[in-house]
């Protein structure tokens, strides 16, 4: 097999939680190296915040953000470790950090401090709020700012009525990681043409109003927006969820032109619907939607999930399910495509990086490493001796 796409290439990941490493776990995927650095202790707390343990003893999000990287442990707020830091950047490729940037200046580890002592390095830098504006300098969470600041979580709700819905753990983060991800890459493109580094970025803010950038565009060019209708009161009724006898759910998506109507209408419902006076023509439909959704509700009833997939697969009608995470593991599809892989030396499932490029084989994971575990085999391809490791062991440094 030829060689990977990355390898060779060093990445410093100086960064928490997800949103910054998991740009660089991709890059893991695809053969770089990735120095994990982490206070001395308890390490990144992402180890262990809101979640919990699972096999190997280490928490599950962890295992997937933290898979292939190297743990270097070093107190990064005394004049030693940052010169242990330095010495790394000076050989590296890549920096990642999304630390705000008020404990990168604390820190002495901004693009100012970094990008002298090497000018190949790109310095990828991961913000809550962007680098400039009155909020540059406040953290922020996928929660907060992803989810809450850009719209998405209003207008989700299902009424105007409705509570506004909580994201799930890192379901900004990871969309997010893979823009910064984006922009790595794309600065080591221009690295190859110039010979230079420099800075790139990304944002949580960024993100979010980027995913929801049609419903964003739709607001800027003074459309009037309105939070999704409950259910029952939907516009589409051919693009809503139905509930099975069995209690799972069916997504239906079927473009509602007269021909696909016939032939939704002709295989769900023994054609029933065909018949209907209220839903003869688009503009009957579309009056009486509610209606139309109750039957549906009805006919979807009458049957289990399976025996639905059964006829709208061999009918040629789109659909999806919602599928319960239980579900998850067992998807022979997302198996099969590579979605889902297993440990390097385990059975264990973990989620891949979404993309894939012909002829790479990607790096099979390697499960997450301790606190600290690869701190002597850093330092010494850093070029330190066994004695001054062993000062900077006792002295705290390192842990």
């Amino acid at each position: 097999m030829p060689g990977r796409i990355f390898d060779g290439l060093k990445v410093i990941d100086c960064a928490s939680y997800i949103a910054g490493p998991a740009a660089a776990t991709v890059m893991s995927d695809f053969g770089a190296e990735v120095i994990k650095i982490e206070p001395p202790g308890a390490g990144d707390p992402y180890r262990s915040a809101l979640l919990r343990p699972a096999g190997k003893g280490m928490h599950p999000n962890w295992m997937m953000d933290a898979r292939n990287k190297k743990s270097l442990a070093i107190d990064l707020a005394s004049d030693a470790g940052r010169a242990v830091l330095y010495r790394l950047v000076a050989g590296a490729d890549v920096f990642v950090t999304n630390y705000p940037p008020p404990v990168r200046r604390k820190l002495r580890i901004g693009v100012e401090h970094l990008a002298p002592l090497n000018q190949r390095l790109i310095y990828a830098s991961f913000t809550g709020y962007g680098e400039s504006g009155p909020e540059a300098d406040k953290p922020g969470f996928d929660s907060t700012v992803w989810w809450g600041r850009s719209g998405m979580m209003d207008l989700v709700r299902a009424g105007p009525d409705a509570i506004p819905a909580r994201s799930l753990p890192g379901m900004g983060d990871h969309p997010s990681a893979m823009a910064m991800y984006g922009a790595i890459v794309t600065a080591l493109y221009q690295r190859e043409k110039t010979g230079k580094g420099g800075l790139v970025g990304s944002s949580l803010l960024a993100n979010g109003l980027w995913a929801n950038s049609c419903t964003v565009q739709a607001q800027l060019c003074g459309d009037t927006i309105a939070v999704q209708p409950p259910r029952h009161l939907a516009a589409g009724p051919t693009r809503n969820n139905y509930r099975c006898r069995d209690g799972r759910w069916i997504i239906l998506t079927v473009v509602p032109t007269e021909d696909r109507w016939r032939k939704f209408a002709t295989h769900v419902g023994d054609g029933a619907l065909l018949s209907d006076p209220r839903f003869v023509t688009a503009a009957d439909r579309d009056a009486n939607a509610p209606a139309m959704i109750a039957e549906l509700d009805r006919i979807f009833a009458s049957k289990d999930f399976t025996e639905w997939t059964r006829i709208l697969e061999a009918n040629g009608l789109v659909f999806g399910y919602v599928a319960r995470i239980e579900d998850v593991p067992n998807d022979r599809q997302a198996i099969a495509s590579g979605a889902l892989v297993p440990f390097e030396d385990d059975d264990l499932l973990t989620v891949s990086s979404p993309f894939w490029v012909e002829g790479q084989e990607k790096v099979r994971p390697r499960h997450a490493p301790s606190v600290g575990q690869h701190n002597e085999q850093v330092l010494r391809e850093a070029g330190y001796a066994a004695e001054e490791i062993a000062a900077l062991r006792t002295a705290g440094v390192i842990g």
